[in-house]
């Protein structure tokens, strides 16, 4: 199916990673294109985005013909999402679909967790989202149309060790996303959760999460990690490449999704098969 031309579409969390892949497939498109970062790293957090990275995703939406626009925002801000949704509104109009990619993650006993190792993710992955959410909702109510897409996790529905804070955070997505469905249903926007297991980003690939998985080398490396990951799933697959995650994106995105929201799409090599939620 030929997806619409043209279409606005907004990422956050679009400076690298998934978030860049989205960005640049939407462009491939023919969509018009913003991105926001906050561009700053958190004490503890895997690799974040820096303004450089961001620089680097607007230079390659323009190779790829877009009409695009990158801003350093924090989504927990209402402020800086009201004026990243204001400058796509102000340059084309409308915002087609909205994209609540960003999110941060840092490991470790619940019990050693640091304040900031709890706030910051929780407060991007779940505030975060909801704030970028709901400041897009009111254009998206004009138009009566759009579809908005939240990265959750597959971590979202079940335990995990040393990541308390993260799953938490995934499975409020879950339930936010669900509730605001219901709520815009009837004027004809979709809202969904894109459900992922380990996507090869720096978040993936890292010292402090390759210890996380090997606590029993001292310096392990992807090699050393790859069948740790690969036997989370019943498809051993170690982690999805980017355009695995950004297809399942583009789907929530389509004219063939029209009739899906309020779900939580896992694309997870079947690790979702053993959720019990």
């Amino acid at each position: 199916m030929t997806e619409p031309v043209d279409r606005v579409v907004l990422v956050t969390g679009g400076a690298k990673g998934q978030g860049r892949n989205h960005a640049l497939a939407f462009a491939r498109q023919g969509a018009r294109v913003g991105v926001m970062d906050i561009c700053r790293q958190f004490p503890g957090s895997a690799p974040m985005a820096t303004e450089e990275d961001l620089a680097t995703t607007q230079k390659l939406l323009g190779e790829a013909g877009a009409d695009s626009f990158a801003l350093v925002g924090d989504t927990r801000s209402s402020a800086d999402m009201r004026r990243f949704v204001d400058t796509a509104v102000e340059r084309w109009g409308r915002v087609d679909v909205f994209v609540a990619n960003a999110g941060v993650a840092s490991f470790g006993p619940v019990v050693e967790m640091t304040d900031p190792m709890w706030d910051d993710v929780v407060s991007t992955n779940l505030d975060g989202v909801a704030t970028s959410i709901r400041a897009v909702i009111p254009t998206m109510v004009a138009q009566r149309s759009g579809r908005i897409i939240a990265t959750s996790s597959s971590v979202a529905r079940e335990g995990g060790p040393n990541n308390a804070n993260y799953a938490a955070s995934k499975w409020g997505v879950i339930g936010f996303v669900k509730s605001v469905a219901i709520e815009l249903a009837p004027l004809g926007i979709t809202v969904n959760a894109f459900s992922p297991m380990s996507v090869s980003t720096d978040m993936c690939h890292n010292e402090a999460t390759y210890k996380l998985f090997r606590p029993d080398l001292a310096d392990p490396q992807e090699d050393d990690v790859r069948e740790t990951f690969a036997g989370l799933n019943p498809m051993h697959v170690p982690w999805l490449e980017l355009e695995d995650a950004t297809a399942g994106v583009l789907y929530l995105a389509s004219e063939g999704a029209r009739y899906v929201t309020g779900a939580a799409l896992d694309v997870a090599g079947g690790w979702n098969a053993y959720h019990g939620a």
